[in-house]
């Protein structure tokens, strides 16, 4: 009874959001297209994510900032964030290529390219200045405006830290903003089962059909080797960070977090979820606070490496060019990393990621809408994948910055 109990306790929240996303997808099937009568449900949960994200990211990463006493601390958690973000994007980017290898997305797939498709011309440097920066404080906050936010929300603590005593008050509004918001999730996430349930119901009834067709071989492709990235990769990983015990805390909170970022196919939306996780987890809070903010809005996408890859690859043998030579690897390796990283912070940067994959090999603009596509249809596991990443990347972090013994004090929520 004992042990039964513990069970609950442990994986309780995991089993009840389970259940509701099974009762909605048998209620997608029963209703078909009709089950669009359950989308506002899913919609109000998914209005009070987007709603909370941006105040929490803000307060999160700029308490944490301006409490550090030792500035050095956040920059070393900022580079050992991005070579642990590199490395496991790189891993994610050689299994997809193993994938295609073995399994080409194009081989007997006829797709008929559009007749037309505009493109309108891109300034890639206009397109980054406006992602790191905005003209007007007021729009700071807005989720479109993530990564400006973040860099503004770094430098504030900065100098707030810097300030020292006389701003006192200001990083003690800071911290209990913070609390407020973490409080604020907590209730939220009430409605988690609710909202799940009714959002998963709209989309097996209504896109469930859309997933067959010309993109089956492609699709039939990333979602084994994203399932496969998503129990084996992260479990290696979670071992590697903290041993056996890491492995159990990953899988015993990471549930929440898959679930949301699937059904909302948003990593932004699933930052609330992925900080509580994390802090379940045992990892520190320093940077539980600044890794999973940057990493869920901007920049780690394991999923999108994945992603990158295959839209390649697709291309490659629809127009029946060999995708083989080291130098096309290489350089699919790093349109994947730039797809993943760094343009997923700018605003319409998975179409930027899209484009650069055209533009880089020469394919006709017309390509764009097939690999548009299927960026649609693999939506759901890639940010899975995503989202997941940034917990696993908050240990590995932990492992590397505070030693084998990160988890000697434990947080339990």
């Amino acid at each position: 009874m004992i042990k039964g109990s513990a069970f609950l306790k442990n994986y309780g929240r995991s089993l009840i959001l389970l259940g509701s996303i099974a009762i909605g997808c048998v209620l997608g099937l029963v209703f078909k297209e009709k089950a669009v009568i359950f989308k506002p449900f899913g919609d109000i949960f998914l209005n009070l994510l987007f709603t909370i994200v941006v105040p929490l990211v803000f307060f999160s990463l700029s308490s944490t900032v301006a409490t550090m006493s030792d500035l050095k601390r956040l920059s070393r958690i900022l580079i050992w964030m991005l070579v642990v973000f590199i490395a496991t994007g790189i891993i994610a980017c050689f299994l997809m290529i193993a994938a295609v290898g073995i399994y080409p997305p194009a081989e007997g797939v006829t797709i008929a390219l559009p007749a037309h498709v505009e493109a309108q011309p891109q300034n890639i440097g206009d397109t980054i200045i406006k992602a790191f920066t905005v003209s007007d404080f007021a729009d700071l906050f807005s989720k479109k405006n993530m990564l400006a936010m973040i860099v503004f929300s770094l430098l504030l603590g900065i100098a707030a830290s810097a300030t020292g005593p006389k701003a006192r008050a200001f990083i003690d509004f800071l911290v209990a903003g913070n609390k407020v918001m973490e409080k604020t999730i907590s209730y939220i996430m009430l409605y988690a089962p609710i909202g799940l349930g009714a959002y998963f119901a709209y989309l097996v009834g209504v896109f469930g059909p859309q997933l067959l067709g010309s993109y089956v071989r492609a699709v039939g492709l990333y979602y084994p080797v994203a399932f496969f990235y998503f129990f084996f990769a992260f479990t290696v990983y979670a071992y590697m960070a903290g041993g056996m015990n890491g492995v159990k805390v990953f899988w015993k909170n990471i549930t929440p977090v898959a679930l949301i970022s699937w059904g909302t196919g948003s990593s932004i939306a699933s930052i609330p979820a992925n900080m509580e996780a994390a802090k379940r987890m045992g990892v520190p809070e320093d940077l539980r606070e600044v890794i999973i903010p940057i990493g869920g809005a901007t920049l780690h996408l394991e999923g999108s490496c994945l992603s990158a890859i295959l839209k390649i690859a697709l291309l490659f043998g629809l127009f029946h060019m060999p995708f083989t030579s080291p130098a096309t690897i290489f350089m699919a390796i790093g349109i994947a990393l730039l797809s993943g990283t760094v343009m997923s912070g700018i605003p319409g940067g998975g179409f930027l990621g899209e484009l650069l994959i055209v533009t880089m090999y020469g394919f006709p603009v017309q390509a764009l809408p097939i690999i548009s596509m299927v960026g649609t249809l693999v939506d759901p596991p890639a940010t899975m994948v995503n989202a997941t990443g940034d917990s696993i990347c908050c240990m590995l972090t932990a492992r590397i910055l505070n030693g084998k013994n990160w988890m000697a004090h434990h947080e339990h929520a």
